[in-house]
């Protein structure tokens, strides 16, 4: 075997992996709506093993990219892709710490009767959700287009946060209900950095295919 072909296998083998982790990271997001909204904290508990393994390939994709970059001398197309790949692994990553983090809240909520703004809350977790589902079928497919449209999404999970913050900051200083209010406010945030990094790995996918940031 040519040392380009055993580079394009190594490329579609890394390929695999971080949609492997995509996979995982789009279960632990999963896991972290139903502890929250299905008040099931059982689902809570499996986040923290779930994230190491988001973790184990964390670190097993950077290596490997660094690898390739050292040893290969990839042209500037794979060069191009094994930078992306770096780049949105992370944010992969950021977002499953995000969702074993909800998974601590939603723990520490259920003592706690409903907020009335959780429909909202949960509505702002699908959407989320749906973003970061659109960016990973956009690395599969490699499709800038798709990719771009992520962004879009975007703005309905910020004007989200925006309204449910407004919501919530009226309601500190009802007495007897700080720390629901405060856990609330520290879910949302979640959920929209969490949209962030469906984001950019959308736009990560438009890099990868177009050349253009």
């Amino acid at each position: 075997m040519s040392e380009r072909s055993h580079f394009q296998r190594s490329l579609k083998r890394l390929a695999q992996d971080v949609l492997r982790m995509g996979a995982l990271v789009e279960q632990s997001f999963r896991l972290s709506h139903q502890a929250l909204f299905e008040r099931n904290l059982e689902t809570a508990q499996h986040l923290a093993s779930l994230d190491k393994r988001i973790d184990g390939y964390y670190h097993q994709i950077e290596m490997e990219c660094v690898t390739l970059m050292a040893l290969q001398s990839p042209v500037a197309q794979d060069l191009r892709l094994l930078s992306a790949f770096m780049q949105l692994v992370r944010d992969l990553e950021r977002i499953g710490d995000y969702a074993e983090d909800l998974g601590e809240l939603s723990i520490k909520l259920f003592p706690y009767p409903p907020h009335p703004c959780m429909p909202e809350v949960e509505l702002m977790s699908h959407h989320a959700q749906a973003m970061l589902a659109t960016s990973l079928k956009a690395l599969a497919d490699l499709d800038a287009i798709a990719g771009q449209t992520v962004k879009k999404l975007d703005d309905t999970v910020d004007d989200a946060y925006d309204q449910l913050y407004q919501t919530l900051a009226s309601q500190r200083d009802i007495k007897g209900v700080v720390e629901p209010i405060l856990l609330l406010g520290l879910v949302i945030r979640h959920l929209e950095r969490m949209a962030d990094h469906a984001t950019n790995i959308g736009q990560r996918v438009s890099y990868i295919v177009t050349g253009q940031r």
